[in-house]
């Protein structure tokens, strides 16, 4: 059974778009250099056959990605409230450290601003979820529980 993601609308519908372009206008294109590329004759030497192949290959990996993912995708509400959430940006340190880590909580598919992404589901985003700036919350690592201070939420 696949996983249920928790998107935005706003990253759902660009996921959307451009599952709609690849089933669409990529697959067409793709279809077109292979054809131009196999009237080029031999295909066992022919370089250019064999990179459009990859491409189809890789772009059909995206748009199987991309379905599964707004297939099971839930759409999540941006409460703008000042407690964790899906979609929210928190600002963390970690216990004994000095440095403030700065994270998404959400998808992967709505990562930003080149910001790592935490999963809701995962134990420090399950541990986060609900947190206001200035709690600490533990969490359950392979090493043992790590306590976390959160330092902002947006």
């Amino acid at each position: 059974m696949a996983q249920t993601q928790q998107l935005s609308q706003a990253a759902y519908d660009r996921l959307k778009a451009e599952y709609d372009e690849l089933t669409t206008i990529g697959r067409v294109e793709i279809a077109r250099k292979i054809e131009t590329a196999r009237e080029l004759g031999d295909l066992s030497e022919n370089g250019d056959y064999h990179a459009a192949k990859e491409e189809q290959g890789k772009m059909e990996g995206r748009i199987a990605q991309i379905g599964a993912t707004i297939e099971n995708a839930i759409i999540v509400e941006d409460t703008g409230g000042d407690s964790v959430g899906a979609g929210s940006i928190v600002e963390i340190r970690y216990e004994g450290d000095d440095e403030v880590e700065r994270y998404l909580v959400g998808s992967i598919e709505e990562r930003h601003d080149d910001l790592d992404v935490i999963s809701p589901s995962s134990p420090l985003g399950s541990a986060l979820i609900g947190a206001k700036a200035g709690e600490t919350v533990n969490y359950e690592a392979p090493g043992g529980t790590l306590a976390v201070d959160v330092v902002s939420v947006s």
